[in-house]
Order: C-alpha cells, then structure tokens, then sequence
C-alpha cells in the first residue's frame, strides 16, 4: 500500500475530498488539509507536504488548487521534490518514467473529476525508468 499525503486550498478542496474517497480504499492517504474550502494560502499546504514527501522515501503527494500551477511552484522550493504539474495522459506518465516526480499537483478549475482520478492512476502506477534519465534527475 502506498503512502500519499494530499493536501489542497480552498479552490482544491472539493475535488481533494473526492479523490480521498476514490483513492483510500487501495493506498494509504494522509490529509494535510485544510478542513474545509474557508479560502486558505496554497504556499503553507504545499509545504507542509514536500516536507512529508521529502522525509518518507517511496512516498508521494497529491497537491490541489485552482489551476495547480501555484502548488507545483510552491511545492518545487523543497529539496527532493519533483512536483509534476499534469493535465495529459502524456505529461503524466513522463513526469514519473523521466523526471521521477515524486508529487502530482491539478487544478480542480481545469480538469474534472474523472480525468483527475485517471491522471492519479497513471502517476501512481508508473515507475520512474532510471537509466540516462536518473543522471539528468541527480543534477536538479
């Protein structure tokens, strides 16, 4: 069972609670909030969980703002932290065979709910293909 942490603001929220019920039942998801949608600063959530991912090895992180870009950003700052902003099948899967990334983040106001828990498959059940690529990811 894997361990994710998933960690949203106000405008995450609502998709953040869905892919908690979707996801709990096979892995096992840490909420770092926040607790509801009160409008809340997306900096301190990604932190709180680049800080977590960055302590568990083989952990991963599911970030949720509006666009998730500001979560991507936020996110990116911490050391060991490959924070993947993703949108395509595509861009999903070569953020974990080439850059290993080691968090998700979305935008609840750009992609629905469905496409948002097939994007979260494809990351969680892609492995990073190391070779060349492991020499590029050691120099970020």
């Amino acid at each position: 069972m894997k361990k994710i942490f998933i960690a949203s603001d106000h405008a995450g929220y609502k998709l953040k609670t869905s892919v908690i019920s979707k996801f709990s039942k096979k892995h096992d998801i840490i909420d770092l909030g926040p607790k509801s949608n009160n409008s809340v600063d997306y900096p301190v959530f990604a932190k709180k969980l680049s800080k977590k991912v960055a302590s568990k090895k083989g952990s991963f992180g599911i970030l949720i703002c509006g666009s998730g870009m500001g979560m991507s950003m936020s996110a990116n700052k911490t050391k060991n932290i490959r924070a993947a902003l993703c949108y395509s099948m595509k861009n999903t899967k070569l953020s974990r065979l080439h850059n290993n990334a080691n968090i998700i983040t979305l935008g609840e106001r750009l992609i629905d709910k469905n496409k948002a828990f097939n994007l979260i498959r494809v990351f969680l059940s892609t492995k990073f293909e190391g070779g060349r690529h492991l020499r590029r990811v050691k120099k970020m």
